[in-house]
């Protein structure tokens, strides 16, 4: 069994401690075509953590795209703030002509997986965009489901909302970009200070997204962001890890970022190449 959990690209186990492997956008490998049904349900069976992008359509339900306009992943065009469900039916995805994956599909393939699955719907848009329609539109439809999932976003706003509307769902807050601005002005003493006033906000987050190269900078100045979520009841997600050549693993500099990162025990990492990743790891252990 541990041998099949292996070559899943589920999870690294080092020191006692547990680091899920995240799908980023829906991809076990940089191969996999963007936002994929089929590895989505391969996820789902498996037991996998995983991440699409969510953005609102303008009759309150949400479509799985990054981009803001469609014609950046999709053969649409126009804002999809803009665009209904019946507008969105005959676009597709230009990689590979598939139909684009609207929430309506995703309650449907969500209602029976593997206890362990975990699906994170990052919000591309704020409450504002979104407003009371989406929130309803996400009770409806992601109340009785069998996956656990994490609705997280930039929208402070929208995961407090969240929080009151949607209890059973979990949450998670990216302040990265923030951290780096106060950081630049002010050091690693400000940044802790707006990290714990964020963990301790409003939104009571379960889960804190973090730049790995942010995790690895405020470590070297002696502010440990994972040691420090961790004590607050949070879990750390340190994106987004991709190795350059997954055939040939880990170059030196990836491996010594890696290592660093591991060793301050994020509880899951983000990656396109998840299952690479994981074989990477066990080579360089076994040696």
């Amino acid at each position: 069994m541990t041998r099949l959990l292996d070559a899943q690209g589920l999870e690294i186990s080092h020191e006692g401690h547990r680091t899920r492997l995240k799908w980023h956008r829906l991809r076990k490998r940089f191969a996999d075509p963007l936002f994929s049904a089929e590895v989505m349900a391969e996820g789902f069976a498996a037991g996998a953590s995983m991440e699409l992008d969510l953005r609102v359509r303008a009759d309150g339900g949400f479509v799985v795209l990054h981009d803001e306009d469609l014609e950046g992943e999709t053969t649409g065009y126009g804002p999809i703030v803009e665009k209904s469900l019946a507008d969105l039916r005959d676009i597709r995805m230009q990689e590979g002509g598939r139909p684009l994956i609207l929430s309506e599909d995703l309650a449907a393939m969500m209602q029976s997986t593997h206890p362990a699955a975990l699906l994170q719907f990052d919000m591309k848009d704020d409450f504002e965009a979104i407003g009371a329609g989406g929130i309803e539109h996400l009770a409806e439809h992601f109340r009785d489901i069998a996956a656990s999932v994490i609705v997280s976003g930039g929208s402070l706003d929208l995961i407090v909302v969240v929080k009151e509307k949607l209890p059973h769902l979990l949450r998670g807050i990216d302040p990265t970009d923030k951290l780096y601005d106060i950081g630049n002005a002010s050091g690693w003493k400000a940044v802790e200070t707006a990290l714990r006033a964020d963990l301790r906000g409003p939104t009571e987050p379960d889960t804190v997204y973090l730049h790995w190269p942010l995790i690895l900078a405020a470590a070297n100045g002696g502010l440990d962001m994972i040691a420090l979520c961790q004590d607050e009841g949070k879990r750390v997600d340190a994106w987004t890890f991709t190795l350059k050549d997954p055939a040939a693993g880990f170059s030196e500099e990836e491996w010594r970022n890696f290592q660093a990162l591991m060793a301050l025990k994020p509880d899951q990492i983000t990656t396109d190449e998840a299952p690479a990743t994981e074989r990477a790891w066990r080579r360089r252990m076994a040696d």
